[in-house]
């Protein structure tokens, strides 16, 4: 009788999440030659290699994708048994807000992490624009919020930068009239910034739409009635990045930030700031997988 080990399979499931051994080292709290060997034990007790090793990167064998939902499941259970039948995990609540347009991917990825460490404490979940987050925070009513801002504010950590682009409706023509028709909620952060910069290059522009509603903005700009600017990656499916060729104003690199770690005011805020900090990381330079809504 061959018995997989609880401790080797979480090592496995953080290597799969996070695309490396010493990422996933980290994450863990272990040596990158500790994760290394219980890997190498696993493959050896199942006689199957789980990871190919041929490329630059570390990528799951068919065989490592079909243990991973296993695995997932048994570290799952093995964590919902220990904090029910022990009085050892932490309790608590924890108010995270952050932008519409950078909830995915990351912050389910925390999310899920969090819970499997801490499963008795309650993460709520607020997503706002990023002057209401800042507004919401100066008053108490969060732990910990993200932005995204051309520079940090007092008490702000810059963890991830992203480009601001010009976005439009799929094969769409409104970026080439003029005056040009842009379309931003009210409370858009990028708002500011994309009015001056077409201000700076002489470009004319009007408000084709001025709306709280997200959904507002997102219909007015696919059915290629008005533009708007979006954080690159973030733009829906039916919209795209525009190639204007130099037409329009070059926008600036916007910062993911995040207020609340300096002084936080339990342990668990910490611990949610630092899965916050390294799942961004784990980014890299690369924006393209992050969508949202606006």
């Amino acid at each position: 009788m061959r018995n997989l080990d609880i401790t080797t399979l979480r090592s496995f499931v953080a290597v799969a999440d996070t695309g490396g051994v010493t990422r996933a080292a980290g994450f863990l709290h272990l040596t990158q030659s500790a994760v290394s060997m219980q890997l190498k034990r696993l493959e050896e007790l199942l006689g199957l290699e789980l990871l190919d090793r041929s490329g630059r990167g570390i990528a799951l064998t068919a065989s490592g994708e079909q243990l991973l939902s296993y695995a997932r499941r048994m570290v799952a259970l093995n964590d919902e048994v220990i904090a029910r039948l022990t009085d050892q995990a932490f309790e608590g609540e924890v108010n995270l807000g952050v932008p519409h347009d950078i909830v995915h991917p990351v912050i389910p990825r925390v999310l899920q992490r969090f819970a499997a460490s801490f499963p008795r404490v309650k993460v709520n979940l607020m997503d706002s624009s990023t002057r209401r987050l800042k507004e919401g925070f100066s008053r108490g009513a969060y732990d910990l919020i993200l932005t995204t801002e051309t520079d940090a504010g007092e008490g702000g950590e810059t963890i991830h930068q992203m480009q601001l682009r010009w976005v439009g409706a799929r094969n769409g023509s409104a970026w080439r009239q003029r005056p040009l028709r842009v379309a931003f909620c009210r409370h858009c952060i990028f708002r500011g910034p994309a009015t001056a910069a077409l201000d700076a290059a002489g470009i004319v522009w009007e408000m084709a739409v001025d709306s709280e509603s997200d959904r507002t903005i997102e219909a007015t700009v696919s059915a290629d009635l008005a533009v708007t600017v979006l954080l690159e990656g973030t733009e829906p499916s039916h919209q795209e990045l525009i190639d204007h060729g130099g037409s329009l104003p070059r926008l600036p690199i916007q910062q993911i930030n995040l207020y609340g770690d300096k002084a936080p005011n339990s342990p668990l805020v910490a611990e949610l700031a630092a899965l916050i900090r390294q799942n961004f990381n784990n980014l890299g330079g690369s924006s393209a997988t992050l969508r949202a809504v606006c």
